[in-house]
């Protein structure tokens, strides 16, 4: 069987229930990697008696961006992706959110209840990070325990279906005129990095630490962004010149992964750039930092610094070739679980 596991979306645009999903995602030693007591006060403290609020106004802006009646956008296609993979793969699918519902211990339980003793994990992140692949693969062996023997999907940014899909969907949304692609992902603290690094000396250490091969590179988000990005600009036959990497979405005063996205939108169009593509590789299904934080707040930011066009590439979501990706390195990892994902017993 498989699980699909994206990061999660509230149940509503209530404020209610966008205060319970941050609750339980900024909780998450992973994701606020601070000692219980202080990541509580923080939490407790200075963020949820404030950003509910404005969270819930702006997954308002994007409920129902996919259609009427649809929702969480995340969800939506997640759901769509869900039911995609399990007509192809032939066998049992569930899709869980890691915060929020569905959740996990249910997809598990339904998993188990359809006889699965041998569970590929597929976490639907293209680059590793702890904050999205090491808490999820935890929170799942946490719950699947010795019931089932446990497979690992590994990140598939680099994977030639996967840029291909991304090239793919970049050029149907490509204008007649542009001048500039940006690639933006989703931020995460420079500490990550530098936690991440089994050697201990190499990432965050020199200006081209991402560019010299080092074990390194397997669990550093940085440098697989650079790689996706390298390889789509490959795929898309364009220069170095053409495209620029930002790093989205940081929160609180820590040095996050640079360049920002909102000070890079703020300074192309000084720099020449008038008509800018945005594309967000990081993400597989659009949800609220696509659409609402660059697609209508990078949008205002670009054109009151000058520039005269916005284009916001959409995720792979639910498209054709992304789906028959994803289908096939299931296919293949359940066949070989040697070579194309770790295991966990």
């Amino acid at each position: 069987g498989i699980l699909l596991v994206n990061l999660g979306t509230p149940a509503s645009t209530e404020t209610s229930d966008v205060r319970r999903y941050l609750n339980d995602f900024l909780m998450d030693p992973y994701v606020l990697d601070v000692a219980w007591p202080l990541r509580r006060l923080i939490v407790s403290g200075f963020i949820l008696p404030f950003r509910p609020k404005r969270s819930a106004e702006a997954y308002e802006k994007i409920w129902d961006a996919a259609g009427p009646g649809t929702g969480s956008p995340l969800l939506h296609y997640s759901r769509n992706l869900e039911a995609a993979a399990r007509e192809r793969v032939g066998m049992p699918v569930e899709l869980a959110m890691r915060y929020g519902e569905p959740g996990l211990e249910d997809a598990v339980r339904r998993l188990a209840d359809q006889g699965v003793s041998e569970l590929l994990l597929v976490p639907l992140y293209p680059q590793f990070a702890d904050s999205t692949c090491t808490t999820t693969v935890k929170a799942v062996q946490k719950l699947v325990g010795r019931r089932m023997t446990l497979h690992v999907l590994s990140p598939f940014y680099a994977r030639h279906d996967y840029v291909g899909a991304l090239a793919a969907t970049v050029r149907d949304h490509l204008p007649e005129r542009w001048d500039h692609l940006l690639l933006s992902y989703h931020g995460v603290p420079e500490r990550h990095i530098t936690r991440a690094d089994p050697t201990g000396n190499h990432c965050l250490q020199s200006p081209d630490c991402c560019a010299r091969p080092s074990p390194a590179h397997a669990t550093c988000y940085r440098h697989q962004c650079f790689r996706t990005s390298e390889l789509l600009a490959g795929a898309l036959g364009i220069g170095a010149e053409r495209y620029t990497v930002s790093f989205q979405s940081r929160l609180g005063r820590l040095p996050w992964l640079q360049p920002y996205t909102d000070q890079t939108l703020a300074a192309l169009p000084g720099q020449g750039v008038l008509n800018l593509v945005v594309a967000c590789p990081a993400f597989v299904a659009d949800n609220l930092e696509t659409l609402e934080e660059i697609g209508m707040g990078g949008r205002e930011t670009f054109l009151e610094a000058g520039g005269e066009s916005f284009t916001l590439v959409p995720c792979l979501n639910d498209r054709a070739d992304w789906i028959a990706a994803l289908s096939g390195w299931c296919r293949e990892a359940l066949a070989c679980p040697a070579e194309s994902h770790s295991a966990i017993s």
